[in-house]
C-alpha cells in the first residue's frame, strides 16, 4: 500500500500480537487519525489508572470490564460503551475473560504495533497504556 492512500479494509488476523500489559494481549494499526488495538483480555487483568490527551473508546465484544472514569465505576460488556474523554483520569478491571476493541482519537503512533502502520510508517511499542 503506498503512502496516503486509502486503505478500506484491514485484516488484523495477521497482525503479531502484543502483550503491552499482563493479561492485555492486542493487535493494532492506525488510521491517518485514529488508533485501534483489538485485545483478548483475561480475569483479573488491570490496566493502572492514567491520562492521556486522546479521546478513547472501550467496545467490548465478548467479556465484562470495570471501567473507571475520573472515579465513576461502570461495567463495560457487549452493548456498554465506555467513553474516556481526553485527559480524564481512567482504568480497567477485567471482570471476565473477554475480546474488546479499543478506539483512540486522535492516533497514538507510539501505541504498541509489531508492523507497518495502514500508511506505512513503522509502529513502537511503549510499556503503559
Amino acid at each position: 500500500m503506498q503512502e496516503g492512500l486509502a486503505m478500506p479494509f484491514v485484516d488484523v488476523n495477521g497482525f503479531t500480537v502484543i502483550e503491552r500489559l499482563p493479561g492485555w494481549k492486542g493487535r493494532y494499526f492506525h488510521t491517518a487519525s485514529m488508533t485501534f488495538a483489538h485485545y483478548e483480555f483475561t480475569a483479573g487483568a488491570s490496566i493502572h489508572e492514567h491520562f492521556h490527551p486522546e479521546e478513547e473508546v472501550y467496545e467490548v465484544l465478548e467479556g465484562e470490564l470495570e471501567v473507571t472514569i475520573d472515579g465513576r465505576s461502570e461495567i463495560a460488556r457487549p452493548g456498554v460503551v465506555a467513553i474516556v474523554p481526553p485527559n480524564a483520569r481512567h482504568s480497567v478491571k477485567a471482570l471476565t475473560d473477554g475480546h474488546l476493541i479499543v478506539v483512540d482519537h486522535p492516533a497514538r503512533p507510539e501505541f504498541g504495533q509489531a508492523r507497518p502502520s495502514v500508511h506505512g510508517s513503522p509502529g513502537r511499542t511503549t510499556p503503559d497504556s
